[in-house]
Protein backbone atom coordinates (compact mmCIF):
# COMPACT_ATOMS: atom_id res chain seq x y z
CA UNK A 1 0.00 0.00 0.00
CA UNK A 2 1.07 3.31 -1.22
CA UNK A 3 0.74 6.55 1.39
CA UNK A 4 0.73 9.87 -0.47
CA UNK A 5 2.14 12.48 1.68
CA UNK A 6 -0.07 14.58 3.11
CA UNK A 7 -0.41 18.20 1.23
CA UNK A 8 -0.71 21.72 2.55
CA UNK A 9 -3.40 24.07 0.87
CA UNK A 10 -2.15 27.01 -0.92
CA UNK A 11 -5.15 28.87 0.45
CA UNK A 12 -7.52 28.75 3.71
CA UNK A 13 -10.50 30.71 4.09
CA UNK A 14 -9.51 33.50 6.30
CA UNK A 15 -11.21 35.11 9.25
CA UNK A 16 -13.24 37.64 7.28
CA UNK A 17 -14.15 34.97 4.92
CA UNK A 18 -11.56 36.08 2.18
CA UNK A 19 -9.11 33.83 0.86
CA UNK A 20 -5.89 33.26 2.38
CA UNK A 21 -2.47 32.47 1.16
CA UNK A 22 1.05 32.32 3.22
CA UNK A 23 1.55 35.49 1.69
CA UNK A 24 -1.42 37.42 3.00
CA UNK A 25 -0.09 36.20 6.65
CA UNK A 26 1.60 38.98 8.76
CA UNK A 27 5.22 38.92 8.67
CA UNK A 28 7.25 36.96 10.65
CA UNK A 29 8.94 39.83 12.52
CA UNK A 30 5.69 41.00 13.74
CA UNK A 31 5.69 42.64 17.18
CA UNK A 32 2.22 44.14 17.57
CA UNK A 33 -0.79 41.67 17.34
CA UNK A 34 -3.71 43.62 16.63
CA UNK A 35 -7.43 41.46 15.94
CA UNK A 36 -7.24 40.55 12.21
CA UNK A 37 -3.32 39.19 12.51
CA UNK A 38 -4.36 36.91 15.50
CA UNK A 39 -7.13 36.10 13.70
CA UNK A 40 -5.42 35.13 10.19
CA UNK A 41 -2.48 33.57 11.94
CA UNK A 42 -5.59 31.19 13.39
CA UNK A 43 -7.25 30.93 10.63
CA UNK A 44 -4.19 29.63 8.83
CA UNK A 45 -3.55 26.92 11.75
CA UNK A 46 -7.35 25.94 11.28
CA UNK A 47 -7.06 25.71 7.93
CA UNK A 48 -4.14 23.40 7.70
CA UNK A 49 -1.80 26.09 5.82
CA UNK A 50 0.66 26.13 8.38
CA UNK A 51 1.03 23.44 11.40
CA UNK A 52 0.91 25.16 15.17
CA UNK A 53 4.49 24.35 15.53
CA UNK A 54 5.17 26.20 12.42
CA UNK A 55 3.58 28.63 13.82
CA UNK A 56 5.15 29.33 17.22
CA UNK A 57 8.64 29.32 15.32
CA UNK A 58 7.63 31.80 12.81
CA UNK A 59 5.97 34.37 15.03
CA UNK A 60 7.92 33.27 18.06
CA UNK A 61 4.60 32.29 20.13
CA UNK A 62 4.49 30.07 22.92
CA UNK A 63 1.76 27.39 22.54
CA UNK A 64 -0.16 29.13 25.40
CA UNK A 65 -0.26 32.05 23.78
CA UNK A 66 -1.80 30.98 20.35
CA UNK A 67 -4.10 28.56 22.38
CA UNK A 68 -5.38 31.95 24.42
CA UNK A 69 -6.05 33.09 20.74
CA UNK A 70 -7.76 30.09 19.75
CA UNK A 71 -9.68 29.95 22.64
CA UNK A 72 -10.52 33.99 22.73
CA UNK A 73 -12.42 33.12 19.19
CA UNK A 74 -13.96 29.65 19.97
CA UNK A 75 -15.50 31.23 22.88
CA UNK A 76 -16.24 34.97 21.81
CA UNK A 77 -15.20 35.57 18.32
CA UNK A 78 -12.73 37.74 16.60
CA UNK A 79 -14.25 40.64 20.04
CA UNK A 80 -12.56 37.81 22.09
CA UNK A 81 -9.13 38.83 20.70
CA UNK A 82 -9.21 42.12 21.85
CA UNK A 83 -6.39 42.64 24.52
CA UNK A 84 -9.19 44.16 26.90
CA UNK A 85 -11.10 41.30 26.62
CA UNK A 86 -8.09 39.10 27.25
CA UNK A 87 -7.33 41.19 30.18
CA UNK A 88 -10.94 40.48 31.56
CA UNK A 89 -11.10 36.85 30.60
CA UNK A 90 -7.92 36.50 32.89
CA UNK A 91 -9.05 38.40 35.85
CA UNK A 92 -12.19 36.69 35.63
CA UNK A 93 -10.04 33.17 35.79
CA UNK A 94 -8.01 34.19 38.73
CA UNK A 95 -10.72 35.05 40.52
CA UNK A 96 -11.90 31.51 40.14
CA UNK A 97 -9.30 29.84 40.48
CA UNK A 98 -8.18 31.49 43.95
CA UNK A 99 -12.18 31.37 45.02
CA UNK A 100 -11.33 27.01 44.61
CA UNK A 101 -7.88 27.86 46.70
CA UNK A 102 -9.32 28.75 49.63
CA UNK A 103 -9.71 26.48 52.38
CA UNK A 104 -13.36 24.88 52.82
CA UNK A 105 -14.64 25.73 49.11
CA UNK A 106 -12.97 22.84 47.17
CA UNK A 107 -15.82 20.47 46.05
CA UNK A 108 -14.32 17.45 46.86
CA UNK A 109 -12.92 18.92 50.29
CA UNK A 110 -15.58 17.50 53.07
CA UNK A 111 -15.34 19.50 55.93
CA UNK A 112 -16.68 16.90 58.82
CA UNK A 113 -14.88 13.84 58.02
CA UNK A 114 -12.25 12.83 60.39
CA UNK A 115 -10.04 10.16 58.96
CA UNK A 116 -7.21 9.53 60.77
Amino acid sequence: MQVRPHRKPMQVIGPFGEALTLADLPQNNTTRWIIRRKAEVVAAVNGGLLSLEEVCARYDLSLEEFCSWQEAIDKSGLPGLRVSHLSQYRTESRTSQEELDQPGTHPLEDSHSDIH
